[in-house]
């Protein structure tokens, strides 16, 4: 968009899509950029207060914590199916004519990971409340857990989003005798799921899905390709993570 702006400004008219090509001739991918949470001075001293409470924890106390998080997986630019040339006064011929159906360019996943490796993934249809939330725990979350800790207790952690601050939401967890982890707002650096969605995306990059199927599919085989050491290296990151938040004094890390 401010490309297109600044080309206009200079004389060159050309159309957002020309515009698209031609950053993507030059190399450029879209990319989400990472985005550091701005945060308040509250924040940071919850940030900071919660970490020194952490501080002493070992990596098997952090095996015992069930990450969980949702992350949304758009389809990239760039890829948008085949060209149809076509002659002059073709355009109507059935074999020139594109399905125009606008599926959407994204989807929206919920997971969960522990030392132990990832527990199965979940697509996420419409928004999620606090009633599709409980839905999502009790048909993913427990199932993560059963295959991720058996018998065994674990610590349940999530962020702050309302669905999951809900009244009924802590109600589920107290019903099903699970362990909340607290935890500060805007802390995806503490996360070391964000680390695994990072991974999943970088190897969509490659599979170029083009349909919302073959997103969703690659998205299952990358979730699939993680391996339990990875997972085992992410939490073992998770007293540095600790030390790196008391060290900014609660401002947002490298993590």
């Amino acid at each position: 968009g401010d490309l297109r702006k600044q080309w206009t400004e200079s004389g060159v008219e050309t159309s957002r899509a020309t515009v698209y090509r031609r950053v993507q001739e030059m190399g450029y991918r879209c990319r989400i950029p990472q985005v550091k949470p701005l945060l308040n001075q509250k924040q940071r001293q919850k940030r900071l207060t919660w970490a020194t409470e952490k501080q002493h924890w070992t990596v098997a106390q952090w095996s015992k914590v069930l990450f969980s998080d949702e992350s949304k997986f758009c389809m990239s630019f760039g890829n948008q199916g085949a060209r149809v040339w076509r002659k002059t006064g073709e355009r109507e011929m059935p074999k020139c004519l594109k399905s125009s159906v606008k599926y959407p360019q994204s989807v929206m996943v919920w997971g969960a990971m522990s030392a132990a490796g990832v527990g199965p993934l979940c697509f996420i249809k419409g928004r999620v409340n606090a009633a599709s939330y409980q839905e999502i725990l009790e048909h993913f979350m427990l199932p993560s857990a059963e295959k991720l800790y058996g018998d065994e207790d674990f610590i349940f952690q999530h962020d702050l989003a309302p669905a999951h601050s809900a009244k009924t939401t802590g109600k589920w967890f107290t019903d099903h005798g699970i362990t909340v982890l607290n935890w500060p707002a805007n802390s995806p650096d503490l996360n070391p799921i964000e680390n695994l969605w990072d991974i999943v995306k970088r190897k969509l990059r490659d599979a170029r899905p083009n349909t919302l199927d073959e997103l969703k599919a690659a998205i299952e085989a990358s979730w699939a390709s993680i391996t339990p050491q990875q997972c085992h290296r992410l939490i073992a990151s998770m007293p540095r993570r600790i030390e790196a938040v008391i060290s900014a004094k609660g401002f947002p890390t490298k993590y």
